[in-house]
């Protein structure tokens, strides 16, 4: 699965420019403050803050947009490349297909979960492949480390984190918050109005958003590896289910 990653890439590589040049702008601030062009518009303290908290919303960006690929991945992608029946299917991906088909998280009156039981019911007496189909995360806005080690644990995918990644992303970077739970508090109060641009960039340095974006980003890069290894290994298929090479590689 090399679009995963290929994709994880591109999005980091756009706030590895956008960091450059915010490195450059604290660099100018040493001669003075910065200017666009030699006469133009100066560069306040509050606008500089107020570009340092778009690092906050791009690495957000990142993560839910990398999480949301790597799930597409095993029910659009994964599903689509053979036909396979609700009994293929390992237990837990087989559970994820029952909570979508027979909406059983969803609030309905009884004549539509009647229909959905039904449906599911029509399903396996046919019975017919499973199709792809979208998994229900409920995380949308609140992803960070614990939320992505509960739903790959919920997926039965395995999320081997080496421990010096580990480590990074659970050690405190701001207000005892390790990076990924600050990443996700700092946008959810933009979003909801709760602090200031001004005051989600204050007391930083663009250093200290080069590392807090590496520390993010390699903790992301063993995720999507997790999730890419789980498809090319066919794991969401029972043991004996599996292409036999996926079977001999396990």
């Amino acid at each position: 699965m090399q679009e995963l990653g290929q994709a994880f890439e591109e999005r980091l590589q756009e706030i590895g420019t956008y960091l450059e040049f915010l490195e450059g702008v604290e660099n100018a601030v040493r001669s003075g403050p910065p200017r666009i062009g030699t006469s133009g518009t100066l560069i306040t303290v509050q606008q500089q803050r107020i570009l340092y908290s778009g690092v906050f919303l791009q690495l957000y960006n990142l993560v839910e947009a990398t999480i949301v690929n790597c799930l597409n991945s095993i029910t659009e992608t994964a599903l689509r490349a053979g036909t396979w029946f609700p009994g293929d299917l390992t237990n837990e991906i087989r559970s994820e297909w029952v909570r979508v088909m027979a909406k059983t998280h969803t609030d309905l009156n009884y004549q539509n979960r009647l229909k959905s039981a039904v449906e599911l019911c029509n399903h396996l007496v046919s019975p017919l492949p499973v199709s792809s189909f979208k998994l229900e995360s409920g995380n949308s806005g609140n992803w960070d480390d614990i939320a992505i080690y509960k739903i790959t644990d919920r997926l039965g995918i395995t999320l081997e984190i080496k421990p010096e990644t580990n480590e990074a992303i659970k050690r405190s970077f701001k207000d005892g918050q390790g990076p990924l739970m600050l990443v996700r508090n700092l946008r959810n109060s933009l979003a909801h109005g709760s602090i200031s641009f001004a005051e989600c960039g204050q007391n930083l340095t663009a250093t200290e958003l080069r590392d807090l974006t590496t520390r993010i980003a390699n903790y992301m890069r063993e995720v999507v590896q997790a999730f890419a290894v789980h498809i090319a290994n066919h794991e969401y298929l029972e043991p004996a289910k599996r292409p036999v090479r996926a079977r001999a590689g396990s």
